[in-house]
């Protein structure tokens, strides 16, 4: 196997209470982030002139499940390549050999901000619908790959001051249609669709749950169902959107329909009376049309200046709050069969403005899709250890000789040579 730089390439820096050691390259490490799955830094590539974000995976090793969490989110942001996914621009490890190997640093593009602070500011209906746009082409990309992130959250959803979004954090993520145990232990709490909570099973369209609670939240400024554990997150869903029918109870496990239908008993609320009009933006009465999306973009910083946020093709904005509402009606769905798709999501008034073929359907290729058969066996953490070093290593060998695809200012050099 070939060993990976030595480390004279690197030099290691205190940052907050975590150590990194980071190719020299990298430099005026500032953290911006942490969680159960890693630590972020910014810093500056000296080699692209571009800042950059750096994850340090969290203990990468410690554990079966968090050896097999990196590999999967490693393998998954080599396999997808769009707009609206986070980029990996770079992967490095400071040890030099298999038998060293405990550090994985993935290096990507730098956002300036995720959701969570996005929630907490006055966005107009243009913003609003070109960040759920671009959300829905960031999975319908995923979908197509056969990969569902399951993981959708504020904090895993990040921006540029262009209104440019990207979708991160792959650890979670898995392939559709593969016969693994189905735990209501993925998605944060409150963004959990009901088929997950039950223990139903589910398909890609869980993501499209998770996204309307994000969606909701934005138009709220607070979590729509923020349950304290899986019973009082039923219990939030059911007492805002209603008791659901029997066909879907039917669908239920006998011990879990039990429970279930047990419970009181509620109506729900309208989405009028859930998200009232004084909630959403005031409509914009500056420009009755949206311009091209070849001129999209300027800042989040003074969002009511309607003028200063050029608008998608030909469609009137009146009406904007209604058509929003519409849209979280059919996405916060109990019955995953009734609720709307990705594809019929791009398609609603309210997002369709935007509509680009190129966007929706990529101009790269189509990913390649993910092989499940290494994460459908039963590992030790040894054994996805030297996986991932396989992975690390390959990356490294490719990005030097020119075999991946560059994203952002992305450049190979003295990256993370072999040796």
């Amino acid at each position: 196997m070939s060993k990976l730089a030595a480390n004279s390439q690197f030099y290691t820096v205190e940052v907050g209470d975590s150590t990194f050691t980071v190719l020299k390259r990298y430099q005026n490490l500032k953290p911006i982030g942490s969680g159960a799955q890693g630590i972020v830094c910014a810093a500056y590539d000296t080699l692209t002139g571009q800042n950059v974000a750096i994850k340090k995976l969290s203990r990468p090793f410690q554990n079966v499940t968090h050896a097999k969490r990196a590999y999967r989110e490693f393998v998954l942001m080599k396999l997808v390549n769009h707009k609206n996914i986070i980029g990996l621009l770079n992967v490095f490890t400071p040890q030099k050999s298999l038998e060293d190997f405990q550090d994985v640093y993935l290096v990507m593009e730098l956002m300036d901000a995720n959701l969570c602070q996005v929630i907490q500011m006055d966005l107009d209906h243009e913003r609003m619908s070109y960040l759920l746009y671009q959300m829905l082409c960031g999975i319908k990309h995923l979908h197509s790959a056969g990969i569902i992130h399951r993981d959708l959250k504020p904090s895993n959803i990040v921006v540029k001051s262009d209104c440019t979004l990207k979708i991160l954090d792959f650890g979670l993520a898995r392939t559709a249609g593969t016969s693994f145990m189905m735990t209501p232990y993925v998605v944060t709490r409150y963004y959990r669709a009901p088929e997950v909570i039950l223990g139903m099973g589910y398909t890609e369209n869980v993501d499209i749950w998770s996204m309307g609670c994000i969606c909701g939240e934005i138009v709220r400024g607070g979590v729509l169902f923020p349950g304290t554990d899986h019973i009082d997150q039923w219990n939030k869903i059911i007492e805002q959107l209603g008791t659901p029918s029997q066909d879907f109870m039917k669908r239920l496990q006998p011990t879990v329909r039990n429970y279930v239908e047990n419970r009181p008993k509620y109506a729900g609320y309208s989405f009028e009376k859930l998200f009232p009009d004084v909630l959403f933006p005031a409509e914009s009465t500056e420009h009755n049309k949206l311009k091209g999306p070849k001129t999209r973009g300027d800042q989040f910083a003074g969002s009511k200046d309607h003028g200063k946020f050029p608008l998608a093709a030909g469609v009137r904005t009146a009406g904007k709050a209604s058509q929003a509402r519409d849209l979280l009606s059919k996405m916060l769905v109990i019955d995953p069969y009734k609720r709307i798709t990705v594809d019929q999501a791009l398609q609603h008034p309210y997002v369709n403005v935007w509509y680009d073929p190129s966007e929706v359907e990529g101009v790269s290729p189509a990913p390649i899709p993910y092989d499940h058969s290494i994460d459908e066996r039963e590992h030790t953490v040894e054994q996805w250890k030297d996986l991932i070093y396989k992975e690390v290593v390959d990356y490294v060998q490719k990005l030097l000789y020119g075999k991946l695809p560059l994203i952002g200012n992305s450049a190979s050099g003295d990256t993370c040579s072999t040796s």
